[in-house]
């Protein structure tokens, strides 16, 4: 009994250590200590959870277990049967593959995940919406930290929520792979025999995860990295150069007492940052300001005022040039982010010294906000010999996010929750071209997703995307749509013909040109480019609803709002959802060829029957299928 017990405390111990485990690899081995101490097998992932619960019996570990159980026991995990037959690898272990992989857990998949690297050193905080931190409460954020979202605060540093996860992901059985690095898939062989299905080349080549045969590849990789099969589109807008820095926090009374800074926009508080212009030449246009590990700032500089300071050496056309490291003094732009820091709290921060980076560096970047990527596509579906394989994209590689409105952490967890509930579907036998419809049209809503139009109840939120999105038409796109994104080499062609056509295109870029036909600053003449001044879309509404427009008014350049005000009547008026919102049609190079096609044909479907000027009902049924465009 006395051996039992003293077994018992040191468990105790031990699962402490792991709770407050402060790096990725002193993590892995805290839970592996504690499961030889528990007489655990840590590689038994399918039933590691149930055994912790049956082996700690310690209310710390109780407290997790019931959060966890709540967790697991919601309807959409079909009490973790939904995908038990499915095996999983996401590559990433950033908040958001961590948290897509703990959902696929809930789910019963088999899930690994691989991080080439094994430390998790961002400092930079995000800015957290009421429904991610009602979701992280969920999984027992408190647990792990105690000070997470303490009263009034609404932020957490990007290493303190990895953390987290990583933690819960491991209790959960998720099997988790550092140091590994993802370089392609490996397609099944033409040979069958074996029915050897997807695997992955990694490095190191002879890690044994090269073995593991999966059935869905969840991609969390970052902006950088996107599969091959998606095509990045480009969001640009007028020249953002942001500004990053992280400072050490030493927790002093002193440092408690600093305000933080929300948010403060030089539009509406002008004398604050003319104040600041005049004292030290720093010309911003916003900062925030958070307190967490670091006391970390967040701004965006006006370009001559970085090259009046000597940040940027030398003015370019390019930003790529603008912004080059080769072109950006070091010293001045530490110097600038220093001061900036120091006027904006007032100098009340005593003893202002930047945290250091994990490369040992301060810790201070200036990167370009200007121009922004989001993947064409969030899921596709590839198949050979006999093997389908499901690729689904979350995080950055999904869409990119825009630092300044906080919106990062946000839309990445709602897109975790997105593919969890794809691969529900693709676990539980739905048809690939039905999910990837399904999916493709929750997405055209990630984009505009902000705190004010997802539903208010947010202890309702599930993995499905009804109990998030309010107005959700899963019929956007059709099944017949998705065959461009369905990549099986046995059906590439049908009958020695492409699938894709172009024939309905070119009878809605046709039908628009002769509605459109008469407005003299209005030139039609493709699907994309034609339209993103907005004047076109306004032009096509006033053509069958004067009333509903002031046409004249309108002015080629006020992009944003020409296309919001198309967006909102378009809603309003005919029950058609946007495809974006007027300042990201603004800010893209050229709208989405699909997303357009799309949005054109239901008001084709709509006013085609209709005389110019007469009133129009909106449509009865969801917008009728049209072909998919390459």
């Amino acid at each position: 009994m006395e051996q039992r017990s003293e077994m018992e405390n040191q468990a105790h111990v031990l699962f402490h250590k792991f709770l407050q485990g402060k790096k990725c690899t002193e993590t892995l081995n805290a839970f592996r200590e504690l499961c030889t101490e528990l007489q655990l097998d840590h590689t038994d992932f399918q039933h590691l959870y149930q055994k912790l619960k049956g082996s700690l019996n310690y209310w710390k570990a109780k407290a997790l277990w019931t959060k966890l159980d709540k967790r697991a026991s919601h309807s959409d995990y079909g009490q973790g049967q939904a995908c038990s037959g499915t095996k999983c690898l996401v590559l990433g272990a950033g908040p958001c593959g961590l948290r897509t992989a703990i959902e696929l857990a809930f789910l019963g998949a088999k899930v690994i995940l691989i991080e080439k690297r094994d430390t998790f050193s961002r400092n930079n905080v995000l800015h957290l919406w009421p429904f991610t931190i009602h979701d992280l409460k969920t999984l027992g954020a408190k647990k792990f930290y105690g000070k997470f979202c303490s009263g009034c605060l609404d932020h957490i540093s990007i290493r303190q929520l990895q953390l987290m996860l990583l933690k819960v992901a491991l209790i959960l059985g998720i099997e988790i792979h550092v140091n590994v690095e993802f370089k392609g898939l490996i397609e099944p062989p033409k040979n069958q025999e074996k029915k050897t299905g997807w695997k992955a080349e990694l490095l190191p080549a002879n890690h044994p995860v090269t073995e593991f045969e999966f059935d869905v590849l969840v991609s969390a990789g970052g902006s950088n990295f996107i599969p091959n099969g998606f095509k990045k589109k480009e969001m640009r807008g007028k020249l953002a150069i942001g500004i990053t820095a992280n400072f050490v926090n030493r927790h002093s009374s002193a440092e408690a007492k600093v305000e933080e800074i929300s948010g403060v926009a030089s539009l509406y508080n002008q004398k604050f940052f003319q104040q600041l212009h005049n004292e030290t030449g720093i010309d911003l246009e916003n900062i925030v300001y958070y307190k967490d590990d670091t006391h970390y700032f967040v701004m965006t500089a006006k370009k001559q005022s970085l090259l009046k300071y000597g940040v940027i050496r030398q003015d370019q056309r390019e930003t790529n040039a603008l912004l080059n490291t080769h072109n950006m003094d070091k010293k001045s732009l530490l110097r600038y982010a220093h001061q900036a820091a120091d006027f904006c709290t007032n100098h009340q921060l005593p003893d202002l010294e930047f945290a250091l980076n994990h490369r040992g560096d301060p810790d201070v970047a200036m990167f370009d906000f200007t121009c922004m990527y989001r993947s064409e596509n969030a899921a596709l579906v590839r198949e050979r010999h006999g093997h389908r394989l499901l690729v689904a994209l979350v995080g950055d590689c999904l869409v990119e996010p825009f630092w300044p409105l906080g919106t990062g952490i946000a839309r990445g967890f709602l897109a975790a929750l997105d593919a969890a509930w794809l691969v529900r579907g693709w676990g539980m036998g739905t048809a690939p071209l039905e999910l990837l419809a399904e999916r493709e049209s929750i997405y055209q809503l990630l984009s505009q997703t902000k705190p004010e139009n997802t539903h208010k109840k947010v202890t309702l939120y599930s993995i499905d995307p009804f109990t998030r999105y309010p107005n959700l038409n899963l019929n956007f796109f059709k099944a017949n749509q998705m065959e461009r994104i369905s990549l099986s080499s046995e059906d590439i062609h049908r009958n020695g013909k492409p699938l894709n056509t172009l024939g309905d295109v070119e009878q809605l870029l046709s039908w628009c040109k002769e509605q459109i036909e008469g407005y003299g600053n209005v030139k039609v003449v493709d699907l994309t480019a034609s339209w993103r001044n907005g004047l076109a879309l306004c032009a096509l509404l006033h053509k069958f609803r004067p009333n509903l427009i002031d046409f004249e008014s309108l002015k080629e350049t006020n992009v944003a709002e020409n296309n919001q005000l198309a967006f909102d009547i378009a809603e309003r008026e005919f029950g058609i959802p946007p495809i974006m919102t007027g300042t990201e049609m603004a800010t893209a190079t050229s709208p989405d060829k699909l997303s357009m096609v799309m949005y054109l044909t239901q008001l084709k479907d709509i006013f085609k029957d209709s005389s110019p000027g007469k009133e129009v009902e909106g449509p009865s049924s969801s917008p009728s299928a049209i072909l998919a465009v390459a």
